[in-house]
């Protein structure tokens, strides 16, 4: 059984002080409804990703989506949590209900809401998605984090601070194209390539450029099957799925490698029936710019400890090999942990149905999302292909 992509919405992530949490999910939601040409009484269930961990008082917020609309009083939600891959969470768990037969239309909403807090705030509660007993007291929450990782990366292979400017310069030039995100700036890779007052070190050797940014915002998504979807105006359809998870403690691993994504992206690909080279791009989950990099070797493009070669060869690029991040990634497009997962595949359904604007690649067939949780602990993958 096929599951199509018929619909989605996708708020501008950044500063939504005007809005409430619950505000944003019924704003994408219905619109993600009207766009699949739906009413709310036709969908069948509800998946709400939500990180949440202290960010809102309101806990229990799969039961929001009933107030979306009185028609879907009754329908079933169900809230998913899988770090900052939520909102892949929520998307995979909607077509595996489709898939078992149970409904024709499913919505996915990824929402949430981070900016009211400091930054102090912030770090400790998206701390929490970090193994305690070994993680809890590295400085910096996840910047410690990746910092870490950066360093395990750098004293197996060099110092590679250039290229992460590198991808940190391209993700804000493509986020220059997108009117979601939260960053449209061009900074360049000089100002990304030097430590300054407007670009220090945050926990060495990552740099405020190489850091994604905290952000409010919402996604939404409508799911059917291929029956339900053979009057669509436009269909994506998720080709291929993949989830592989990782031990927790990031002291059990080699971290200068994501070996959980490996995987993910060699059991999609297979699923798919594919090679890299078919993608005509890839959204990828860049929290920080080192992730980018050691995620250009897990999916395959360049061999261990030789990801910045994408970067100098051009390959991931606009117009390039496999262009990556023409959102702006999560860099530049900003990153509300529950959202970012739809986020993710709304923007590449967007490529693919040739309503991407300024960003898109041109006659884009097939695309990939990469979406990770925690230190590369939770992985999922996703293929989508227009139809």
């Amino acid at each position: 059984m096929n599951v199509d992509i018929i619909g989605w919405s996708h708020s501008r992530f950044g500063r939504m002080d005007a809005l409430t949490l619950e505000e944003m999910m019924r704003a994408t939601a219905l619109d993600a409804i009207g766009d699949a040409g739906l009413e709310p009484a036709d969908i069948d269930a509800v998946f709400v990703g939500h990180f949440n961990a202290g960010f809102q008082d309101q806990g229990f917020t799969a039961s929001l989506a009933t107030l979306i609309h009185p028609d879907l009083r009754h329908t079933p939600t169900t809230r998913l949590e899988n770090a900052c891959a939520t909102g892949s969470a929520a998307i995979h768990a909607g077509a595996d209900r489709l898939m078992a037969g149970r409904g024709r239309h499913v919505l996915v909403v990824g929402v949430e809401k981070m900016t009211h807090l400091s930054s102090a705030e912030a770090g400790a509660i998206l701390k929490k998605a970090a193994y305690l007993p070994t993680e809890g007291d590295l400085p910096g929450g996840f910047v410690g984090m990746f910092g870490e990782i950066a360093k395990a990366y750098f004293d197996r292979h060099g110092d590679k601070g250039a290229a992460l400017a590198r991808i940190a310069a391209k993700n804000h030039l493509n986020g220059t194209h997108n009117p979601f995100a939260q960053m449209r700036k061009d900074l360049g890779f000089d100002f990304c390539n030097t430590v300054s007052d407007k670009n220090p070190i945050v926990i060495a050797p990552l740099r405020r450029t190489d850091c994604s940014l905290v952000s409010d915002g919402a996604a939404a998504l409508v799911l059917a099957t291929g029956d339900a979807a053979r009057s669509a105006s436009r269909k994506v359809r998720l080709r291929a799925r993949a989830q592989a998870a990782d031990p927790f403690p990031m002291k059990d691993r080699d971290m200068s490698r994501f070996a959980g994504a490996e995987r993910a992206w060699a059991q999609v690909l297979a699923e798919a029936g594919l090679a890299l080279d078919d993608l005509d791009l890839v959204e990828t989950h860049d929290c920080f710019t080192i992730a980018e990099l050691i995620q250009y070797e897990a999916m395959g493009l360049t061999p261990p400890g030789q990801g910045e070669r994408a970067l100098e060869e051009g390959w991931v690029y606009p117009g390039g090999r496999l262009p990556v991040n023409m959102s702006g990634g999560l860099k530049s497009k900003g990153h509300p942990i529950g959202a970012t997962g739809v986020s993710m595949h709304v923007v590449a359904a967007m490529q693919l149905a040739g309503e991407a604007g300024g960003m898109q690649v041109p006659g884009a067939r097939l695309a990939a999302v990469f979406n990770m949780g925690g230190a590369a602990v939770a992985n999922y993958a996703t293929v989508l292909e227009r139809v």
